[in-house]
């Protein structure tokens, strides 16, 4: 009888456990509101975001940086449904399809509201946090803090 007390008490710790290490609720759909062709500048650069519609429990984003005549930058970010909630994969190559990383950077969703989601590491990389929002129909921040603890923001507009 111990022993089935305990059986049963340690499934229920591993599933709460479980249930507790996954971020928020959230459906793909929630990030509808993202997609779109957002452009802005990042120092002499100019970084755009094309993110397509979300389907098949994923959404996806192309970025690029180009600026002084040329492309600097290519990133692939991610979105997927995963245990109820979100998780975001983000890489980066240097021109010529040149990994800036040997693997994608894993965030968890950490928050998500009306036209908002922020996202925490949960592997290693260049971000602690990464955050969207859209404060108007025509504008698109994207919210970072990277690994140095610095906080930035990169607003967009709608292209």
């Amino acid at each position: 009888m111990i022993s089935k007390k305990l059986t049963a008490s340690l499934a229920f710790a591993l599933l709460a456990s479980t249930t507790f290490a996954a971020g928020p609720a959230a459906d793909i759909d929630d990030l509808a509101w993202m997609t779109g062709n957002w452009v802005g500048n990042l120092g002499p650069n100019t970084l755009e975001e094309n993110w397509i519609l979300p389907t098949g429990g994923s959404i996806a984003s192309m970025v690029r940086m180009t600026g002084n005549g040329g492309t600097s930058m290519f990133e692939v970010i991610t979105i997927e449904e995963k245990d109820g909630s979100l998780e975001l994969h983000i890489q980066q190559w240097d021109a010529g399809f040149v990994p800036r990383t040997a693997a994608a950077q894993v965030m968890a969703l950490e928050e998500i509201g009306e036209n908002r989601v922020l996202f925490r590491a949960v592997s290693e990389g260049g971000m602690v946090t990464l955050a969207y929002s859209r404060p108007t129909p025509d504008s698109f921040n994207i919210d970072i803090e990277n690994a140095a603890g610095n906080k930035f923001q990169i607003p967009l507009k709608a292209r």
